[in-house]
């Protein structure tokens, strides 16, 4: 029987729309080194920029040609590119030389099966069935579509929210054998993820240079904002400090459609929901061996006792060796070891977690510390030495009050401390100047805040829902410094602070039962720069009872964060007359829920940001420093279609068109690809215990700091999970790039590498046990 959702899938293929156009041009021009950053002195004089990207827009526009007339003008030239999609598609196939599309199309057809299976549902009990027949078509809908509360804070439909939201489960997390947080982003529709052998940096839309450690994405847990107060870093690797055991749920919400969040929600918010006691009762361990001479061990409790208090505690340990050698063509000669580093990749971190509520009150902890050691001779450190190293250490306590007073007016309050150490050593050698052969440098950043949260709302004639919130935050301790150890000389040192204050208002109204207008205004007010309003608005409309869309604009800004502010070692200059970067962004999403658990979600962007802060270099000095380098556009098409089966069979495919240029400038951006390919599929084979399960990346390529290109790659992941075949036992085999693809992803600056070579075909195993 053909569905509606056949009916435009095919469509969608037979116009060429689901697959890429993976037929790219070659350029000699360089890319665009625009937004970057750097932790670390660069003892190595930088090639001179580009220049500088002077071109703004010259004329404001009206709400009404923000929202319609520009979005529309602005994707008219992706009429020639996809009417070109099938014909580069076939040639591709075609091609002998593109095994590795000939692979993703073979594995993205796998992942389709889901979408082709018989809908004919598992077998049930009687008195399931007759419920199910008993139900109106609105709640057999909220059975497939999930909920979110990181948009507006409070829960609402997915398709509810002023925002285009994906959601990933603990299920999904288990099933497909992610390790870290960058795993799980990996497979997020418009999303990829770079690695410097160091950090990992996300990639939104086609925008994700390496060397700014995500300070243009708002990383949340439970709502708590993990970006520090020097870097304004996400991190999202073996940094991210909890384990993703303890994961409920991820929210990702694409673009700075809320008025919740201050501040590098510049791209998009994502929300980590941890697991409560409810979730995990009595003791659970887990441990796991990998490649590399990796093994991972954790501990974790859960309780909901009879007098209403709920406790969840988790600890874990992640210590990896690393590859024994690495090669680098950068330092290969005899003097540096023929371009080999040895035993310089290791990793070391360890996590914990604590949950507590009680009443209206709840009480988070979260620590981590990850100790990481650098292969790539960053900043000009001296080439294959096991002493340069960085160390990340972030932590809070966050106690959070919700009430319900009087009148249907709730109240919620949150009261916080954090702390974030980063340190780092770096072995350099003078004796080229007449100094010691080694020596060690230290650059550190520390930062310590409090803040409290307060926010109030109401439902209004069931029609109309209020919130109003504010939010103080003191930075008391911003500093930074860099020395050599000995002989001791001292380089820069900073200590500052600062304070950050913001009202906000947003309003859900119900213009018609299906017609929603979402408005929100928040007003920030930095003590570095001043204030600034950020309006964002969201028109919400249902024609039929599955489909939604969605018209949505924000407006957002990144205030320039102390790093890029006030870092002045040898290298390097400061700059205390930054601006802050600012996008207004639009968006049109249409999301289609089918009969038999399909679900579709197509997305059209457009972002222009203006005051990007860059680095440039002083020609005179030849000292790099940040500036409000210019403008960029993002903009772009991503679609994505997803069905679950009630036997258990999961299965989602989902292309992105990324289209990122400067309005005055031809060359390409760093580390952009124009298109991204991500499949996943997952089958019980017996009894909804065992499960195979698939996920599958493809990057395209995209431009170095050099002007060169990095090569587009496919990879593959397969994990085997079990739960339930021996009682209280779970088991999970994976391997990670399985074809042994050889790729790289762009280097950033202070890096000798224009590639980062990353890992090849890799295992793990993982053994879970929960005591009852």
């Amino acid at each position: 029987m053909t569905s509606p959702f056949f009916e435009v899938f095919a469509a969608l293929v037979a116009g060429g729309i689901l697959m890429a156009n993976f037929a790219e041009h070659a350029s000699t021009n360089r890319s665009l080194p625009i937004g970057g950053a750097f932790r670390a002195p660069l003892r190595v004089r930088v090639a001179p920029a580009t220049g500088r990207i002077t071109e703004k827009y010259k004329s404001s526009f009206s709400v009404t040609r923000l929202l319609i007339v520009r979005p529309i003008v602005s994707l008219r030239s992706f009429g020639h590119t996809l009417s070109r999609l099938k014909n580069s598609w076939t040639r591709l196939l075609h091609s002998s030389r593109c095994p590795s599309a000939e692979r993703a199309f073979v594995l993205i057809l796998l992942c389709l099966l889901p979408f082709l299976a018989s809908t004919r549902a598992s077998p049930q009990k009687k008195d399931e069935t007759a419920n199910l027949l008993d139900m109106s078509l609105e709640d057999l809908m909220a059975l497939d579509i999930d909920s979110v509360s990181g948009v507006s804070g409070f829960k609402q439909k997915v398709t509810e929210a002023p925002a285009s939201v994906t959601i990933i489960t603990a299920e999904e997390i288990q099933r497909h054998g992610y390790r870290t947080l960058a795993d799980i982003l990996r497979n997020v529709r418009g999303f990829y993820v770079s690695n410097d052998r160091n950090y990992s940096y996300l990639g939104v839309r086609g925008y994700g240079l390496p060397g700014d450690y995500n300070s243009r994405i708002t990383l949340l847990i439970d709502g708590h904002r993990l970006n520090d107060n020097i870097f304004d870093a996400a991190l999202i690797g073996t940094e991210f400090p909890i384990d993703v055991d303890s994961i409920d749920r991820v929210e990702i919400i694409r673009g700075p459609n809320s008025s919740l969040y201050i501040a590098s929600a510049f791209l998009g918010v994502i929300n980590v929901i941890t697991k409560r006691g409810r979730d995990s009762q009595k003791v659970s361990v887990a441990g796991s061996a990998a490649s590399y001479g990796t093994y991972q061990g954790r501990v974790s409790y859960g309780n909901q006792f009879k007098n209403g208090l709920e406790l969840f505690l988790s600890g874990s340990f992640y210590d990896s060796h690393g590859q024994d050698q690495l090669f680098f063509p950068q330092f290969d000669t005899p003097a540096t070891n023929n371009g080999i580093a040895l035993n310089a990749d290791d990793d070391e971190s360890h996590q914990f977690l604590g949950n507590l509520s009680w009443g209206h009150f709840t009480l988070h902890g979260v620590f981590g510390s990850r100790d990481k050691g650098i292969p790539t001779a960053p900043f000009g450190s001296v080439f294959n030495v096991t002493g340069t190293h960085t160390i990340d250490a972030r932590g809070y306590l966050d106690l959070g009050y919700d009430q319900k007073l009087g009148s249907g007016w709730s109240l919620t309050n949150r009261l916080y401390y954090d702390q974030y150490n980063n340190d780092g050593t770096y072995i350099y050698d003078y004796s080229s100047s007449g100094g010691p052969s080694r020596v060690m440098n230290k650059n550190f950043a520390h930062g310590k805040w409090w803040g409290d949260e307060v926010a109030l709302s109401r439902q209004v004639f069931a029609r109309q829902r209020l919130t109003f919130g504010a939010e103080f935050r003191d930075n008391f301790q911003q500093d930074q410094g860099n020395y050599d150890l000995q002989p001791f000389v001292q380089y820069f040192t900073s200590y500052r602070t600062s304070n950050i204050f913001s009202v906000y208002a947003q309003d859900e109204i119900h213009l018609r039962k299906n017609l929603v207008l979402n408005v929100g205004l928040r007003y920030d007010h930095y003590s570095t720069f001043g204030g600034t309003t950020n309006p964002r608005a969201a028109l919400i409309y249902s024609p039929w009872e599955r489909s939604t869309f969605k018209l949505l604009y924000g407006q957002s800004f990144r205030a320039p964060n102390f790093f890029e502010l006030y870092y002045d070692a040898p290298g390097n200059e400061s700059n205390p007359s930054l601006r802050p970067e600012t996008v207004k962004t639009m968006e049109l999403v249409w999301e289609q829920y089918f009969a038999n658990h399909f679900r579709m979600t197509m997305s059209a962007f457009y972002y222009p940001i203006h005051g990007l802060i860059g680095e440039q270099v002083d020609l005179a000095t030849g000292n790099a420093f940040f500036t409000n380098a210019g403008s960029l556009d993002l903009r772009g098409v991503d679609f994505e279609f997803a069905r679950k089966l009630s036997g258990g069979v999961e299965g989602t495919v989902s292309y992105s068109f990324q289209d990122v240029r400067s309005p005055s400038n031809p060359m390409p951006l760093t580390n952009s690809p124009k298109h991204l390919v991500q499949a996943s599929l997952s089958v019980p084979l017996f009894q909804q215990k065992v499960f195979a399960s698939m996920d599958l990346q493809y990057v395209s390529k995209r431009a170095t700091l050099t002007g060169q290109y990095t090569g587009s790659y496919v990879v593959p992941n397969f994990t085997l999970f079990s739960r339930k075949i021996l009682k209280g036992w779970e088991l999970s085999a994976s391997i990670y790039n399985a074809f042994n693809q050889r790729y790289s992803d762009p280097g950033g600056n202070g890096l000798v590498e224009d590639t980062i070579v990353q890992d090849g075909r890799n295992f793990r195993i993982k053994v879970g046990y929960r005591f009852q």
